[in-house]
């Protein structure tokens, strides 16, 4: 079977992202420099993905590796799922600091 990307899957994935950040559509819009909100609303309701060029933006944006921000039916290799497990932890370690020190 050939990879896809889910477009809504995909969508919901970027809002919970765009949440976790604190970004709003606003800002996403902003920081591409796009021309109006709707591109990312068209994202985020899964009627169409951000182009490759947007994509790696928003990779920068979130600290987040491309593969993270798409859902797709394609298989992780084991030494991806050790890489994301390292990440969140990181992350979840780095928001913890933060905690302690406000």
């Amino acid at each position: 079977m050939i990879p896809t990307i889910d477009m809504k899957a995909t969508g919901i994935r970027l809002k919970r992202i765009m949440k976790m950040h604190g970004f709003s559509v606003k800002d996403v819009q902003q920081y591409l420099g796009l021309g109006s909100v709707q591109s990312v609303y068209h994202w985020l309701n899964g009627s169409s993905l951000p182009t490759i060029d947007n994509l790696y933006a928003l990779s920068e944006l979130f600290q987040l590796p491309v593969d993270e921000l798409l859902c797709g039916n394609r298989k992780f290799i084991e030494s991806d799922k050790k890489f994301l497990q390292r990440r969140h932890l990181h992350a979840y370690y780095d928001r913890l600091s933060e905690r302690k020190v406000a």
